[in-house]
């Protein structure tokens, strides 16, 4: 009999949790074999949720990827991930004994140790966390099946979590690893983008953070490398409206880049928002009073909810939203690598949505919703 062991994250919210507790409550009941743990995550931070989603099979086989385990997800849902198989240094890494420092918020605050970072860090609702200068890397033979670029030659891998206290000193910040995949790109090169939600900013938070890393990452190599940065944001039945001043914003960054004749910049920012037909089609069949709603899809679907970037060299793909939340107050893991093979059919990946019929441009200084129709 083989042990299973089943982390389910929860939150206080109608419909999530304890609702969905209940499944794997029954799975593991009266099987010694099955595990079932709830982790809520907010009573640490007051706000977040275990956002990861990651499969472990025999402590080889490895899947990370954007997907949640319920049916509509695998149906209903666009979602992208990373199946490793035999690959049991990952698994090794994941699965390995790890404690979070003394001074992090996971610790109860009568038992919590002086933080060593500097103060401005410790300063609450400001965004900005020490990056690691060597985090863990790690070298990899990885073959993909059926593409012509496979290479056996060993090329560098990692993980990253959040938030950071889950780096555990060794390992980078997701944050970190998002900026690093996008600072990356060569010069005159292409970084490609694809999240569901944007937002320069925290969103549950009761103290709005504002943040700027990823915006910034992305005008730098504009600026700096000539670059193209490709960014596709899903537009879905719950499309967080400010979304669109934000990409307005940094779409701003082709007027800089063109501002002055002095100015050597040849890079630019693209934007779509990709729509999955039906998205407002979504929710409940019948109101509370028995009336039909014209809804034909289960709620929260018909979205596309990858989370990755491309350059043309390096390949991360994770679970966490770009939102300021889900790198601060949410626990979420991701997988990246310089693997050419992999670099390569990701950026396919990308191409075939952003060159589709369902990839609508985003217009510069539009009114309202920020594409056009």
């Amino acid at each position: 009999m083989l042990p299973i062991e089943i982390l389910l994250s929860g939150y206080y919210h109608s419909g999530v949790y304890p609702d969905y507790t209940k499944e794997p409550s029954k799975l593991a009941s009266g099987r010694p074999n099955v595990k079932n743990v709830t982790l809520l995550l907010s009573e640490w931070w007051g706000s977040g949720i275990v956002h990861a989603k990651v499969w472990i099979s025999d402590r080889r086989d490895v899947y990370i990827g954007s997907a949640n385990n319920d049916w509509k997800s695998l149906t209903q849902v666009k979602e992208v991930g990373i199946y490793l198989v035999g690959c049991p240094k990952i698994a090794k890494k994941w699965q390995t004994d790890r404690q979070v420092p003394c001074w992090s918020h996971f610790v109860d605050s009568k038992a919590r140790c002086r933080s060593p970072l500097p103060g401005f860090v410790e300063t609450q609702h400001v965004a900005g966390y020490p990056i690691l200068s060597d985090p863990c890397m790690f070298k990899l033979q990885l073959q993909t099946p059926g593409h012509n670029d496979s290479s056996l030659q060993p090329q560098s891998s990692y993980l990253s979590f959040a938030p950071p206290e889950l780096s555990f000193g060794k390992y980078q910040a997701d944050e970190q690893a998002w900026i690093e995949t996008i600072q990356s790109v060569g010069n005159g090169g292409t970084v490609r983008i694809s999240t569901m939600d944007w937002l320069g900013q925290s969103q549950f938070m009761k103290q709005t953070v504002y943040w700027a890393s990823l915006s910034s990452a992305i005008s730098e190599v504009v600026f700096a490398k000539k670059a193209t940065v490709k960014l596709l944001v899903a537009h879905w039945a719950h499309f967080i409206n400010s979304t669109d001043q934000y990409l307005k914003s940094l779409l701003y960054s082709n007027v800089l880049c063109n501002s002055s004749k002095y100015n050597n910049c040849s890079g630019k920012v693209e934007i779509k928002y990709y729509i999955v037909p039906g998205f407002n089609l979504t929710g409940p069949a019948s109101s509370g009073n028995g009336t039909g709603t014209g809804n034909i899809y289960p709620g929260y679907t018909r979205v596309n909810h990858g989370k990755y970037a491309v350059s043309d060299v390096r390949a991360h793909i994770g679970t966490s939203n770009l939102v300021w939340d889900y790198f601060y107050t949410t626990a979420g893991v991701s997988f990246g690598t310089n693997n050419s093979a992999i670099v390569s059919q990701l950026e396919q990946v990308f191409d075939a949505d952003w060159d589709s019929e369902y990839a609508v441009p985003v217009e510069e200084f539009g009114e309202g919703n920020a594409f056009s129709e």
